[in-house]
């Protein structure tokens, strides 16, 4: 049911897209510029008869009010902070107009500036908050100006630049009520033009005005200077007590990943578990990181480790280090990771690319958006894509296909409600998690080493997916001041496979491995159901001002599950013979699950001077896992409560430098009882960690330099009196240091990059001898991409860019019996972008290291990396 629902959702989309393309809605004439403002001059401009402009037709230019004073007493200012929530650019016959959209413009001060060729305008009291990123970004919309940008400079201040090509263009400022605050922007062209002698001067028929829609091209930063996973507001990267690193849009397509870890490898994250090609499961500061959620909402799927996330409706991946229960409940310490998908825009988009690489990957994707109505209160964005790949894997092919339709709907100047939905099959061959053995890789084997392309499984073995997600996320603002956001989520993943694993050490022959296979009797079903519902509001207590955060959320996630567990053949590694009987039944499994919960989180963000703030914030869980075995007919019921506190300060002693220090705490429910029928406890993450964040080059470029101590207490260990049960009186100590640089170093020249040392031990356990290093986890970690595109000339629109990515030697197991050692891998890429076209070619692991990106348990099974692949993609816009 939900299949064809969501293919009907599809089919009515493009139906609407291609009414939209035929039927294009013509706009109304910009009003004329009366009062000019050049150098902080004022005067009036004389029009000749050919600038006479006719009556409009559209009543929002009626309300249009030309501001006679550019320079407001501050004194005067009203200090609250105006959002603006959207940025429109429209042309006209002697520049563009450019709209900053909001309901209160006459509370704007803007305090404009020229600099050589640019017009600037610092609006103290505002804040830009768009639903496509933090900030907007257009190049050469006419002649004459060569870029308008808008940004968020700090807290509460918001920068509009109109770079001119050849001079600083003429600006002059209009007030509306439908509209908001409009900068009227004379290009330096059209200040110097001189009417053509043979043109002829206007008749008496009237025209119908026209006016130009101009679609931004996507933003070109790095920098994103606005983050809301950490504190679920909008707040500056600079005021938050905690180490963020976000990878934005630009990032992702000038690297092309095929999966999540490909993003993340910029943050310093790495792949801990299993294989990148069919699940997601990594590791921060030391610790098992399965916190995956897609814009705000935990993906509940990404806990069971059986599912990797399509790439195609991926804005920005934003990465939170450290424990985050206050905002987010159970979860687990290292970190959370927060994927922003691409919302609807206001103007016209559309995009096709097509992917051709290595182990003949095809994947064709589409990119639609556009307004539905006229006055853009109804739009709409469709992604989807559809991937065939075999891989370097024997017996490995994958085929995927991908659709997220959202619509979105401005109800009101003040409220808007979004619907999206995402559905994708995948189905692979575990051929895909390419397993394999130490002891025929990295350890010493007197029969040499296995191919990187053996498979230790069946031809025959299989893992499909299907995937369906169903969300709305409704808000409204009260005023300028208050808000109140609710959203839900429904998903539904069901699975089935067969995989055929390697189940022992090498025997004494050292070719041989046992193995076993698992079967699904039946599909497993998982359903997982997540409300969210919180206000935040800005005030003050005398000088001190605000900003409160105040929530619950809500969630069910159910599994429905049967396994039958059989013998597999043998298999000699270095001569495998497939296709053997199986032997007898080993066992079957056939459980359910159901874990609720419940959350109340507050939070304030407080800011005691201007240079100092303060975060504080706690919530409270109450949790329920129970578990049925169908089989023998057993249930169990357990229930948890945790508080998890947070407190931060962040001091700012000159401008562009931040100071902060926190202190946060995590839970995670442990199910299961103690010798004495004890419940267990929850696993207690607590993190001290301080820091310094810095703005380089007028805000471009961004780097944080972070140092933390994060203990996991209440670690399951054996029983010492019976070995048959467990105790809770382990612990795991991390401790380490992170610096990480994102940004802009000159036009044209980016870069983002990451260190990261970790130094993570079992500090108390009743097995593992303490000091020994937590599996999985290397002690180094480095990352450096960085590109060039050049801006003008004969080469512009041409770039290129390189990267390297270091993970230090790692412990698959805690016992530290053996090394998975280093690697260092070099990517590269070469584009051309020049208006609707970019072609770009991205070499991945170009001297074609042989490494492995991920261990786990004690039968030595590791997951080996992908060697070199090229890969060519070719998009246009229009």
């Amino acid at each position: 049911m939900f299949i064809k629902l969501q293919y009907t959702v599809v089919c009515w989309l493009i139906s609407v897209v291609s009414l939209t393309l035929a039927n294009p809605a013509y706009a109304e004439q910009p009003l004329v510029k009366k009062t000019l403002v050049r150098s902080g001059e004022v005067f009036q401009e004389i029009q000749t008869l050919n600038q006479l402009q006719f009556p409009k037709t559209n009543a929002s230019y009626l309300w249009r009010v030309p501001r006679q004073n550019k320079f407001p007493e501050l004194s005067q200012a009203n200090t609250d902070v105006v959002l603006v929530t959207d940025v429109k650019v429209n042309s006209t016959n002697k520049g563009i107009e450019l709209i900053l959209v909001t309901a209160n413009s006459l509370k704007l001060q803007v305090l404009p500036k020229t600099e050589g060729n640019s017009y600037i305008a610092d609006i103290p009291n505002a804040k830009l908050q768009l639903r496509s990123g933090e900030s907007f970004r257009q190049e050469k919309p006419v002649a004459g100006i060569t870029e308008v940008r808008v940004i968020n400079v700090e807290a509460n201040t918001l920068r509009v630049t109109v770079v001119g090509e050849a001079g600083a263009p003429v600006v002059e400022l209009f007030d509306s009520q439908t509209e908001g605050l409009v900068f009227g922007v004379t290009s330096t062209t059209s200040t110097v033009q001189q009417p053509n002698p043979e043109q002829k001067p206007p008749t008496g028929e009237k025209q119908p005005p026209i006016e130009l829609e101009v679609t931004a091209p996507p933003n070109t930063d790095y920098r994103v200077p606005d983050a809301t996973t950490a504190t679920k507001t909008d707040t500056p990267l600079r005021d938050i007590p905690a180490s963020i690193q976000i990878i934005p849009q630009q990032v992702i397509e000038d690297q092309q990943p095929r999966n999540l870890i490909g993003i993340l490898r910029n943050a310093g994250v790495v792949q801990n578990n299993f294989s990148s090609r069919i699940e997601d499961t990594f590791s921060i500061r030391g610790f098992t990181a399965r916190n995956v959620y897609r814009n705000g909402v935990k993906d509940r799927f990404a806990d069971v480790g059986a599912f990797s996330s399509s790439l195609t409706n991926v804005d920005r991946v934003e990465v939170v280090r450290g424990p985050n229960s206050v905002i987010y409940g159970q979860v687990n310490p290292g970190g959370i990771i927060n994927i922003v998908t691409k919302k609807p825009l206001s103007q016209p988009y559309y995009a096709l690319e097509v992917r051709r690489g290595g182990y003949e990957l095809f994947e064709p994707s589409l990119d639609l958006s556009s307004p539905l109505t006229k006055d853009g209160s109804l739009s709409y964005r469709l992604n989807t894509s559809y991937r065939t790949a075999e891989d370097f894997t024997d017996f490995s092919n994958e085929k995927r296909f991908y659709v997220s339709p959202v619509i979105n709907w401005r109800i009101g100047k003040n409220t808007n409600l979004t619907f999206d939905s995402e559905y994708e099959d995948i189905q692979q061959s575990p051929g895909a998690s390419s397993e394999q053995i130490a002891s025929a890789t990295i350890l010493p084997n007197p029969n040499g080493k296995i191919p990187i392309n053996r498979s230790l499984g069946e031809p025959t073995d299989f893992f499909n997916r299907q995937l369906s997600r169903y969300n709305y996320n409704l808000e409204h603002r009260f005023n300028d001041n208050w808000s109140i956001s609710n959203s839900f989520q429904a998903a539904f993943l069901t699975l089935e496979s067969r995989d055929t694993v390697v189940s022992s050490l090498l025997e004494a022959d050292n070719r041989t491995v046992e193995r076993t296979q698992f079967t699904y009797s039946k599909p497993t079903e998982f359903e997982a159901y997540t409300l969210d519902t919180h206000v935040v509001g800005d005030f003050n207590t005398g000088s001190i001002k605000h900003k409160l955060l105040a929530g619950f959320d809500l969630f069910r996630q159910t599994r429905r599950s049967g396994i039958v567990r059989t013998a597999a053949a043998p298999l000699n590694v270095f001569n495998p013979v497939y296709g053997q009987p199986l032997g007898a039944t080993l066992g079957r499994i056939d459980i359910y699950y159901r874990d609720d919960a419940l959350g109340f989180y507050l939070q304030d963000q407080v800011t005691l001077a201007n240079n100092l703030k303060l975060l504080v914030g706690g919530r409270y869980d109450l949790v329920e896992n129970e578990s049925a075995d169908r089989i023998a007919s057993t249930a169990s019921v357990q229930s948890d409560s945790a508080f998890s506190p947070r407190v931060g300060i962040v001091y700012q002693p000159i401008a562009p430098v931040s100071l902060y220090a926190s202190y946060s705490r995590s839970f995670e429910q442990v199910t299961g009882a103690a010798q004495d029928n004890t419940l267990f406890k929850p696993q207690l993450g607590t993190q001290y960690e301080v820091g310094v964040k810095t703005d380089l080059f007028d805000n471009k470029l961004s780097a944080t330099l972070a140092l933390y101590e994060l203990t996991l207490t209440n670690v399951l260990t054996s029983d010492p009196t019976n070995l048959d049960y467990s105790v809770q009186t382990g612990e795991q100590r991390s401790r380490g240091v992170e610096l990480s640089v994102t940004g802009e170093i000159l036009p044209g020249w980016n870069v983002i990059g990451f260190y990261g040392y970790t130094d993570a031990r079992v500090t108390k356990d009743n097995d593992i001898p303490v000091g020994n290093r937590v599996e999985g986890v290397p002690e180094h970690v480095a990352s450096l991409w960085t590109t060039y595109t050049f801006v003008t000339g004969s080469l512009k629109g041409f770039g290129g860019g390189i990267g390297f990515n270091y993970v230090g030697d790692n412990k698959p197991d805690n016992l530290n019996t053996y090394t998975i050692p280093s690697y260092f891998l070099t990517d590269a890429a070469l584009y051309y972008r020049n208006n609707n076209l970019s072609v770009g070619l991205n070499l991945n692991n170009i001297f074609n290291v042989r490494y492995y990106e991920a261990s786990f348990d004690y039968l030595q099974r590791i997951i080996p990396g992908r060697p070199y692949t090229a890969e060519l993609t070719v998009k246009w816009e229009f």
